[in-house]
């Protein structure tokens, strides 16, 4: 198990400090009650709340559990507490201007807190947080480097003997989670977007990889019902001929990597399908070739977008018409994350950061298709860690 060192943790706490102050001057609290950021902090994520002040105080109070957080935690930080009444013991009511994580805090939260300190002032610093993430350690890329090869394995090895004709959906992803699970995959894939939930991925035989869905992704998923539209469908069973479509979040000690193959089962892809494929493939290669520190991920976009093959002018990145408005996205902590490959991101990239690259393109009454992969941004330009792009795998 990879665990945090504790200089690697006073490192983030002192870099985050400094973001703050830096976009937030004259910034006295920083609040943290997000858990994917209460570990990249401590080392823990528990039912708590991380407090930072300019005079360097650092506490993690925490109600459940102060034992396991004791164990987890590297650093003196933690505070036992039943309520936030009790963080008055360590800490003075008037937080004036605090920063707030609003993307995640609930109202009812902020309440509890406003109930006994005082904020005279409040902002939002969940940018300045993901920011900070977007730059891996060196620790953190070995351990999504590791997530990248069972990944690969995971799909280029594993997938094409589960599927079998006549199995379901909800029979595939049964069998690919377990799949998963016995390879080293740590169980859950996690999502920065509000209340969104993922088992494993998106997958889908034939148009079912094309069926609307409020995933913001380019693929489909028609799911078990409108109440749960994930984890397949039951009723959709593998026929010969049929492209499937396997877009799987995969990841390792909290790390992640991101991934899509396409298969076709039992039979020969149209060309159609096989010549949009390809053309994905042009397109995710002129992408890597832009792809070093210092590019600007919107003008990486804007050129892919003016440099799109005409054969995926129609249902690029989406269908039939919601297409999703980038091309690539951070991966770490959460599959969803800095930088974004897409209008209106101009902060250019650096070394040490993570990008899940994924064009794709629906057919019409075949499927979808297209490709993702993760790569490491270094100094000379890009390393793909999952395996790199593949043509349509067929199954016989």
């Amino acid at each position: 198990m990879n665990v945090p060192a504790a200089q690697e943790l006073l490192d983030r706490q002192r870099r985050l400090w400094q973001a703050c102050q830096d976009a937030l001057p004259g910034l006295d609290t920083v609040l943290v009650i997000n858990k994917v950021n209460q570990y990249y902090l401590s080392g823990t994520m528990q039912d708590g709340l991380l407090v930072m002040r300019p005079d360097g105080l650092v506490r993690y109070f925490v109600r459940k559990s102060v034992t396991r957080a004791r164990e987890e935690c590297p650093l003196d930080i933690v505070v036992p507490i039943g309520s936030y009444r009790d963080i008055l013991s360590d800490l003075a009511p008037d937080l004036g201007h605090a920063g707030l994580e609003l993307e995640t805090m609930t109202l009812a939260a902020s309440e509890r807190i406003r109930k006994y300190f005082r904020i005279e002032q409040q902002s939002g610093i969940d940018r300045i947080i993901l920011e900070q993430r977007a730059v891996k350690s060196d620790t953190e890329l070995e351990i999504i480097a590791e997530s990248g090869r069972q990944h690969a394995r995971l799909l280029g090895e594993l997938v094409p003997g589960m599927l079998r004709e006549g199995m379901s959906e909800t029979d595939f992803l049964a069998d690919l989670y377990a799949a998963m699970v016995k390879l080293g995959y740590q169980g859950v894939s996690r999502f920065a977007m509000p209340q969104m939930e993922m088992i494993v991925g998106q997958l889908g035989f034939g148009t079912n990889a094309i069926y609307p869905t409020n995933f913001n992704g380019p693929g489909g998923m028609r799911g078990m019902s409108p109440a749960v539209p994930i984890v397949g469908d039951r009723h959709r069973r593998l026929r010969r001929g049929d492209l499937v479509f396997v877009d799987v979040g995969y990841g390792v000690d909290g790390y992640h990597s991101d991934k899509t193959q396409v298969y076709c089962f039992g039979g020969e892809p149209s060309e159609r399908a096989r010549s949009v494929h390809q053309a994905c493939r042009d397109v995710l290669a002129g992408l890597v070739g832009g792809i070093r520190p210092g590019a600007v991920p919107a003008q990486l976009y804007a050129k892919a977008l003016r440099d799109l093959p005409e054969v995926l002018r129609d249902h690029f990145m989406g269908f039939p018409d919601d297409p999703v408005r980038f091309l690539g996205h951070g991966v770490g902590l959460q599959i969803d994350e800095m930088p974004v490959i897409a209008a209106g991101f101009d902060q250019p990239l650096e070394a040490g950061m993570v990008l899940a690259l994924e064009p794709k393109c629906a057919v019409p009454g075949e499927g979808m298709v297209g490709v993702e992969e993760t790569y490491l941004v270094t100094a000379a330009g890009c390393r793909c860690v999952t395996g790199g792009d593949q043509p349509i795998r067929i199954l016989a």
